[in-house]
């Protein structure tokens, strides 16, 4: 989240006055809040609690939360898919809700959504990630259409095999059911992508950082994935 407490500008989000407005953003407020996704009411409480407390407009606003469980769909069970659904999408929802009226106010929001490649290619043994994950996408380019007229961006990042925790466990997991060693699964998992190398976290972030900046003021509603290249579809 991103808030800036002095400005206020009453601009439409076209490049001219976006430039302004970046430069109005030279002293520009960063802040966060150490919520827990899996329990939306306390999330709900403590972001309400939060712009209480600084009474100030925020206008980039990235949702980001860590992926479901591995597994198959056809095995997950009902709670899976509604803990999934609430991590994600509800979590979203909530923050999107809290901030929107100080970006409508400011004329001037960015809303970045990180999802996932399977937005556009679901992927093996990511069977509630790849269907909470849709249903984000579809969710955001709704916003996006609503917001719009605001001056508002709506937009997904759809990030590949990155180098995190997250694909550690990915890699473990696989190494187990294949029998393979780690370097093994890891290298046949690179030679998936164009580039045959994982994403490092920060070329991720530099996709959201240009989204977010004034430069993608008429951008609005894509997925942009950051894969290498490694999707098969366009």
């Amino acid at each position: 989240m991103k808030g800036d407490a002095d400005k206020n500008p009453k601009t439409s989000d076209t490049p001219k006055s976006s430039y302004k407005y970046a430069s109005d953003l030279v002293n520009q407020q960063h802040d966060y809040v150490v919520v827990d996704y899996n329990d939306p009411d306390k999330l709900n409480t403590a972001i309400n609690r939060h712009l209480r407390k600084h009474n100030k407009p925020f206008h980039i606003l990235v949702n980001n939360a860590g992926g479901p469980p591995q597994g198959l769909a056809i095995d997950a069970n009902e709670e899976d898919f509604l803990a999934a659904f609430n991590t994600h999408l509800i979590a979203n929802h909530m923050l999107v809700k809290a901030f929107v009226e100080g970006m409508k106010q400011s004329n001037y929001g960015r809303i970045i959504n990180i999802i996932s490649t399977s937005v556009k290619q679901p992927l093996p043994n990511l069977g509630v990630s790849n269907t909470i994950r849709g249903a984000v996408a579809s969710w955001s380019k709704t916003l996006a259409n609503e917001l719009g007229q605001f001056g508002i961006t709506v937009n997904n990042v759809l990030p590949g095999a990155t180098e995190t925790d997250r694909l550690k466990a990915i890699i473990a997991n696989k190494s187990k059911k294949v029998n393979k060693d780690l370097e093994t699964v890891a290298k046949e998992m690179m030679n998936e992508v164009p580039l045959h190398r994982f994403a490092k976290p920060e070329e991720v972030a530099f996709a959201v950082a240009f989204l977010a900046s004034p430069s993608a003021s008429y951008i609005n509603g894509i997925n942009l994935p950051v894969d290498g290249g490694r999707t098969s579809s366009l």
